[in-house]
């Protein structure tokens, strides 16, 4: 099964370096025409199903895919993005926070850990060969879902993890046999 996976447009707290976890932001003016240039491109990509985070940001992103696709969007609760914890709404660069970004198996204070997000996120990806065999389907989720959704494909030591980012509209390809 060919999986697509992509992050939703920019948010003003994107464009302001802000961690956007739970917070339930809309697209800006800049993360509409990305979605729209992003579902441009896929045009040829046969997309059968847009399964999506159900917060807002992914939701309105879904929407400009399916407008180009004609493919039917379900959501998913377990692409909501990561709890960040104390961090929500804090400078994404501050020392703590990348800190704690590169433990994968600690919690950010009052969130999850890494190791919480791929135990929610690894059981979805095994169910999709499943329920959609032979399907082309098209995640669209959030930064801290598309890390993790990476290492369930790619091996990563915890520096390379930490490092890693996702921008917005970013399409990344993937088969997953089943």
């Amino acid at each position: 099964m060919k999986l697509y996976v992509v992050r939703h447009g920019e948010t003003d707290w994107n464009l302001t370096g802000k961690i956007c976890g739970r917070t339930d932001l809309p697209l800006n003016e800049r993360g509409q025409v990305q979605a729209e240039e992003m579902a441009a491109g896929l045009v040829d990509k046969g997309i059968d199903l847009i399964v999506a985070s159900p917060m807002l940001r992914a939701r309105q992103t879904a929407a400009a895919a399916a407008r180009t696709t004609g493919a039917p969007v379900v959501t998913d609760e377990r692409l909501i993005e990561q709890d960040y914890g104390i961090y929500e709404g804090t400078d994404h660069l501050a020392p703590a926070f990348l800190e704690n970004k590169g433990q994968f198996a600690c919690r950010y204070p009052g969130g999850e850990s890494m190791m919480d997000l791929a135990a929610r996120l690894y059981p979805l990806l095994r169910e999709l060969p499943e329920r959609y065999p032979g399907k082309t389907v098209l995640l669209v989720c959030h930064g801290g879902v598309c890390r993790v959704i990476r290492t369930f494909f790619q091996d990563m030591d915890n520096e390379t993890f930490r490092r890693y980012m996702t921008v917005n509209c970013q399409l990344d390809t993937y088969e997953i046999e089943g």
